[in-house]
């Protein structure tokens, strides 16, 4: 017996599952610097701005969308936006953005579930009052007067996502099982399952919002930049640079 359990000991163990090779640091093509959902809050983006200011100025900054609801300054963070910058900038379409637009096509079926989630401050931004809940479709035609056509016509044009190497900005996620050019707009807009817990297998880092943070961070894959701002009084920016990625913000 003692013979059998020494060579039985000696077998060679069946092998484990393979792990997952190892994630390469992010590589864009150049440095670039993501900001988190503004929700309404322009003073902290003009802070946050102001920060970023020493960086070299052909840096992109890219902004992953969700710039109203919630804050209170909804209409002067998207004129903010509109405007020329130092900088060259790219404006993300978010959720709330496209609750917005939603809102703006089809008032009676979409009025509840935008003001549950922040319309009303976007509302008393434009300076549009009275009880939209009752009278969904004047609420409608006041907001389109008090935006106007170059504000709606700039909100439709936002693109989804942006990409620079192996770093794609998003607004709330991606199916790790999909490349990014194959997402559904759905699941760039309002997330996925699979993203907080699965890995990709094409080295592709993805840098978002959406999902509120207590702290910006950057690891398996996956870059988070919204620290609730308006609610916390933190909006943080990603300077994205070959080989690593470092955060600045404004403080709570």
């Amino acid at each position: 017996m003692t013979a059998l359990r020494h060579l039985l000991g000696r077998r060679p163990r069946r092998a484990g599952p393979a792990a997952a090779p190892e994630l390469a640091p992010p590589r864009p093509d150049r440095p670039f610097i993501a900001v988190g959902d503004v929700h309404g809050r322009a003073d902290l983006l003009r802070a946050l701005e102001a920060q970023l200011a020493d960086l070299p100025p052909d840096w992109p900054l890219v902004f992953v969308g969700d710039y109203v609801d919630r804050g209170e300054e909804s209409a002067a963070v998207l004129r903010h936006l509109m405007q020329e910058a130092p900088r060259p900038r790219v404006c993300l379409m978010g959720n709330h953005e496209d609750m917005l637009l939603r809102f703006l096509d089809a008032p009676e079926a979409e009025a509840r579930r935008w003001l549950r989630n922040g319309g009303l401050q976007t509302l008393a931004s434009f300076g549009v009052g009275g009880s939209p809940t009752q009278a969904p479709v004047a609420a409608r035609d006041a907001l389109v007067e008090a935006m106007g056509p170059e504000v709606i016509d700039w909100l439709r044009a936002r693109p989804l996502h942006w990409q620079s190497g192996d770093v794609a900005v998003v607004h709330a996620g991606a199916d790790p099982a999909l490349p990014l050019a194959g997402q559904p707009r759905e699941v760039l807009l309002w997330g996925h399952p699979d993203f907080a817990r699965g890995a990709r297998d094409d080295g592709l880092w993805i840098l978002h919002g959406h999902t509120i943070v207590e702290a910006p961070r950057a690891e398996g894959g996956r870059i988070a930049v919204d620290t609730g701002a308006f609610a916390t009084g933190r909006l943080t920016a990603a300077v994205v640079e070959p080989g690593g990625v470092r955060f600045l913000g404004t403080g709570g």
